[in-house]
């Protein structure tokens, strides 16, 4: 039996997909209270759950969503669409595809993106659209999916020219937000002076065409230091670094908090070239079972590790002050090599969703709750007690002042266990008058106990509290159950 919010969560779904003038292909959302099931028992009382937000109910948040490969159709939008609003995410990554958009030479046929384009933005969505990757039809005309080379000749730099030019203008009015070529520097040709020139001549045609366009520059695969550094002074060089409203990285890490001492290198080295950009992690996920190809392969990954990896990412790159990138929304089929199985939706090998992953609907937590009405707390304001690696991060509202903080075990690679220990939290100077206990995963909220809270001289210490290698909240209850 549905709850009334559940009841409600359900009629915006239904209203989202009317609106399409589509049903959902797949599998119908789950929107009852325990739609995120897990094996954890916190031993305290449940009083409620988070109720997701649609995009179109949250004024903004850090994350972006991946809708990638659609150029070279190994994945197919028109079976995840109606699952991206109800998800929460305001923003999708996508690819621009140059060679789909040009079979024929001096012939642009943008059909296939404009279907997808014009259906995100009728949703509320906004694009960040990324350009690549080559064409084969010209000579020279680089490789046209991973690792491709850059165009090379003189003719197909020429035509790689025109079709930047051409999807500028065909967009102008619809995408402002830009990224450069996906991960140039997988391949090993690209030295930082040739993937610095070809963002340069990239990011000039697009700001001719669209003068705020907002451009992601470089797209790394990797999260080196030294390798943006040498990018970031070849684009100084040329006087262009500030043609560039983020730099991207990538950046793969079996324990996903491993990530943030380059994290915070990158940061600083990027302070040396620029007071304007920012980094912006463009892409991370985590595959739900075990891959033999593609990043944070062989390894046993299952739906709970995969929903624990994605929201350590999500809450570590939030607390580390870079947007971050969801990777991605589906499961695509890469073909030549294998399903990637990082989606949070579950896809066959002939691109329909067959399931919703546990990950989706802890991604729906998430995004519910951080929404950019939430500001990071930076002064040390929480600490952990606890015999392994801690995160922790406090956020306020920016209006109210209620607070919550965000931790977990940071100590290894997530695994499958459901299994808490007590952990004592100390939190100071933050405002939270009805604290609640909160499990991002499956979204279920509960009530500390009174005889495990201590007030003393502006500290607050919550008592044995749940605590494992998941995210885990105590918050102000207003800020979870709205």
């Amino acid at each position: 039996m549905k709850t009334r919010k559940g009841l409600q969560w359900a009629m915006v779904v239904v209203m989202c997909c009317a609106a399409s003038g589509a049903a959902v292909a797949g599998p119908q959302l789950d929107t009852s209270p325990d739609r995120a099931k897990t094996d954890l028992n916190s031993g305290l009382k449940q009083i409620g759950v988070i109720k997701p937000r649609a995009a179109n109910e949250i004024p903004g948040s850090n994350w972006t969503l991946g809708c990638e490969t659609l150029d070279r159709d190994f994945a197919d939008y028109q079976q995840y669409k109606e699952y991206i609003v109800p998800l929460g995410i305001k923003t999708i990554r996508m690819q621009g595809g140059w060679a789909k958009t040009e079979k024929v030479k001096g012939t642009y046929d943008f059909t296939w993106l404009d279907t997808v384009i014009d259906d995100a933005r009728g949703r509320g969505l906004n694009i960040l659209l990324e350009t690549d990757y080559g064409n084969t039809i010209y000579k020279g005309g680089g490789g046209a999916d991973l690792a491709g080379g850059f165009p090379t000749s003189e003719e197909a730099l020429a035509a790689w020219d025109r079709w930047v030019e051409a999807m500028a203008k065909h967009y102008k009015g619809k995408v402002r937000d830009w990224a450069m070529w996906n991960e140039p520097d997988i391949n090993k040709k690209h030295k930082p002076e040739d993937i610095a020139a070809f963002n340069i001549r990239t990011a000039e045609i697009i700001k001719r065409v669209i003068p705020n366009a907002r451009i992601a520059g470089l797209s790394l695969a990797s999260s080196n230091p030294k390798l943006l550094e040498s990018c970031l002074k070849a684009l100084a060089e040329k006087g262009k670094v500030d043609l560039f409203h983020w730099f991207i990285y990538h950046g793969y890490e079996f324990n996903p908090d491993s990530s943030y001492q380059k994290v915070e290198e990158l940061k600083a080295t990027l302070a040396k070239y620029s007071t304007k950009a920012k980094m912006r992690q463009g892409e991370n996920g985590c595959p739900s079972e075990t891959a033999t190809k593609f990043a944070l392969s062989n390894h046993p990954w299952t739906e709970y590790s995969q929903a624990k990896w994605d929201l350590r990412r999500m809450l570590g790159d939030l607390g580390h002050d870079v947007e971050s990138a969801v990777f991605t929304v589906c499961d695509f089929n890469h073909t030549g090599r294998e399903i990637n199985r990082k989606g949070l939706l579950r896809a066959t090998a002939d691109k329909k969703v067959e399931k919703i992953k546990l990950a989706y609907y802890a991604v729906q937590n998430t995004v519910a709750v951080f929404d950019n009405t939430l500001e990071r707390v930076k002064q040390p304001a929480v600490g952990v007690m606890y015999d392994k690696g801690t995160a922790s991060f406090a956020y306020r509202n920016k209006k109210t002042g209620q607070a919550l903080v965000a931790i977990w075990d940071n100590s290894g690679v997530p695994d499958d266990a459901f299994a808490t220990r007590p952990a004592q939290v100390v939190v100071k100077n933050l405002t939270i008058k009805e604290p609640v206990w909160v499990d991002l995963i499956s979204g279920r909220v509960y009530e500390i106990p009174t005889d495990r809270i201590v007030k003393a001289a502006g500290f607050t210490i919550f008592k044995d509290i749940p605590f494992y290698d998941a995210p885990v909240l105590i918050a102000e209850k207003g800020l979870v159950l709205r």
